[in-house]
């Protein structure tokens, strides 16, 4: 049985998540680490004194003196996520990460922390089957139709632009793709940032509206074609068997995998 320990369990994410792990058969939750309510219990989303629910810890230290979970999956934000992950990595607690925002020098630390403890870490910018999918075809893609705008869409409380799943896309199409400029050398902007964020040329643009969860396209242009590639996520429920592949996968590495794209075959 995996223990496992959630960080940002009141939240959209993590309420869905907390019920799939408890409803899993190869893992339970021991507890969950939470800014307030030290001291107190989670029982059925409700934040209650009754003991029969799940511990409420504001210190990871303390709960891994009274717990020890093996995976701590964090679904919070990019202010607490990186303090989280590095402070779990020293105590040798698994961090299974679903946000996005954190920047290249805050995954570097994190895997010379992995490799030091010699113990798995895993960072998901989505965790969706699909999108993990639609990335993979994208690169697969770029090595044909080399000129690619990405497109990526998500509801109007996102807090970070580009998304993790942008940027991801976009590292995996550099892998295999030339930089080169898109659109007419003498190209010029009326507006400032009308042609998005520039990475070796591939663009990416964002957008952020009330109604939507989180979309993507890829689009790869050639001489007389183009492909567009489309993930479309309608409810956070597409984003469990994702989490749930990760934990169990964590559990067999000694390294940090960004990714999920690197144990999806």
């Amino acid at each position: 049985m995996i223990k496992v320990a959630i960080a940002g369990a009141r939240g959209r994410m993590g309420t869905e998540a907390l019920q799939t792990v408890i409803h899993d058969q190869e893992m339970t939750v021991i507890a969950v680490l939470d800014y307030k309510f030290d001291d107190m219990y989670l029982n059925n989303n409700e934040v209650t004194t009754e003991t029969d629910g799940i511990p409420i810890y504001t210190s990871l230290v303390e709960m891994c003196k009274q717990h020890k979970p093996d995976v701590l999956l964090d679904v919070t934000n990019p202010k607490v996520v990186f303090r989280n992950s590095a402070e779990a990595l020293k105590l040798g607690i698994r961090p299974v990460i679903g946000t996005s925002g954190l920047s290249s020098e805050n995954i570097e630390h994190l895997s010379e922390l992995a490799k030091v403890h010699q113990i798995g870490a895993i960072i998901a910018p989505n965790f969706s089957i699909g999108a993990v999918l639609m990335m993979k075809f994208s690169a697969m893609a770029a090595r044909y139709l080399g000129d690619v705008e990405i497109l990526e869409m998500h509801h109007n409380n996102k807090v970070d632009a580009p998304s993790g799943t942008a940027v991801k896309t976009a590292e995996m199409i550099q892998e295999v793709r030339q930089k080169h400029h898109q659109g007419h050398v003498d190209e010029k902007e009326i507006l400032a940032g009308a042609r998005g964020a520039d990475v070796d040329g591939l663009k990416i643009h964002s957008i952020r509206l009330p109604g939507l969860l989180a979309h993507q396209e890829v689009l790869l242009g050639g001489t007389g074609e183009l492909l567009t590639i489309r993930h479309d996520s309608f409810d956070r429920s597409c984003f469990m068997e994702g989490i749930k592949l990760a934990i169990r996968q964590v559990m067999d590495k000694n390294e940090l995998i960004y990714g999920l794209e690197n144990i999806v075959d």
